[in-house]
């Protein structure tokens, strides 16, 4: 209970800024296309993903294992963009598109199963610990927003980011994921089969910059293996934690 209600007042806290006042309501329309583009304005580049159609998805492609999560061109890396000409025509040409952040080049993402996020949301706003930009996949994941470990003008520190990284091996992988170079992240607002969605819980600005992954990584960490744990005891197989690096 103590715990549910730590969480539910660190919901409640004021945010403001590009992503801070978004609150939990889907964004549509023209709030949809200021977050988009305040996102891009951070530096976030954003590349078109598909989006569920009907039973499946928009990509057509028949059992498609992943609708509404991948981006729409194999060639993502090259077309993620922060240009915000080139993201508005992307939107206004594909409304109903969702958006992958590429990953690795200005910011990493943390990604954990949601439960274990709150546990660690806890523990950082006990601390005084800034969690940054934080954002939920509906129904399951957390996604904390980090600075990146690497950028282009120092090649040598990219951190590679494998294959266990990427949404479509989420099953596979439930635990911790890093995602950094040559990875992706759905960006908020980003809507997923069954109505669900991807959601800022806390989101950027000039109050809330993107933190240091290390500083987060110990309670994200922590709590996996809580979260683990207590899977386990429900007599669930346990799973490794990858981390691309």
């Amino acid at each position: 209970m103590e715990r549910k209600s730590r969480f539910s007042q660190w919901l409640r806290r004021p945010r403001s800024g590009a992503g801070g006042d978004t609150g939990t309501g889907a964004a549509t329309g023209a709030a949809r296309e200021e977050l988009l583009l305040a996102a891009a304005a951070a530096g976030f580049p954003l590349a078109p993903a598909a989006h569920p159609s009907g039973y499946g998805c928009s990509c057509e492609r028949i059992g498609c294992p992943t609708p509404g999560r991948h981006p729409v061109s194999f060639a993502w890396q090259t077309l993620a963009s922060t240009d915000a000409d080139k993201v508005t025509k992307w939107l206004r040409g594909q409304p109903e598109a969702n958006f992958v952040t590429a990953t690795g080049i200005a910011h990493d993402v943390l990604d954990v199963p949601a439960e274990a996020g709150r546990q660690a949301l806890d523990r950082l706003t006990a601390a005084g610990v800034e969690a940054g930009p934080v954002a939920t996949v509906a129904p399951d994941r957390m996604l904390f927003f980090t600075a990146t470990r690497g950028t282009p003008d120092d090649e040598d520190e990219w951190w590679p980011c494998e294959l266990d990284c990427h949404p479509e091996t989420m099953d596979e992988h439930p635990g911790l994921r890093w995602h950094c170079r040559g990875s992706y992240v759905l960006l908020p607002p980003s809507v997923l089969p069954g109505e669900e969605r991807v959601e800022w819980v806390a989101g950027f600005g000039a109050d809330r910059p993107l933190p240091d992954p290390l500083s987060l990584l110990e309670a994200l960490t922590d709590a996996c293996a809580v979260y683990a744990g207590g899977r386990q005891g429900d007599h669930e197989p346990a799973h490794p934690w990858p981390i691309g690096r």
